[in-house]
Formats: C-alpha cells, structure tokens, sequence
C-alpha cells in the first residue's frame, strides 16, 4: 500500500491541476473565442482529476467493519 503522505502529496498536486483547469476553462469561456473540442477536452480531464482524487481520499479512509 502506497505511503499516506505519499496519497495525500499526490492529492495536493491532482487538486492544484483541477483548480488550473477550471481557471483555464472560466477564461476561455469568458474570452468567447475558444474551440469547442479544446474545452471538452479540457473539461474532461477535469472530471478525470476529480474521480482520481477521490480515489485516492478514499484510500486514506480506514477500512470499518460493519
């Protein structure tokens, strides 16, 4: 199993890219001349980020037994 600090580095560095992508995604929009499949594509990789980050979050929750 990966080292807890590790995740949570990991998580750190998948958040600050998802915050740089909405920030790219927000002026892009804002500008009014962006390409269409550019911001799919980008809002994408935005999705992905989100679902590895909870990935990992969820690595860093202990087992509980029921």
């Amino acid at each position: 199993m990966p080292d807890v600090q590790e995740i949570q580095r990991r998580i750190i560095e998948l958040d600050v890219e998802h915050r740089d992508l909405d920030a790219v995604i927000d002026l892009l929009v804002l500008d009014g001349h962006h390409d269409q499949l550019q911001l799919r594509r980008l809002k994408k990789r935005k999705l992905q980020l989100k679902d590895h980050i909870t990935l990992l979050k969820m690595q860093l929750v202990p087992d509980v037994s029921a």
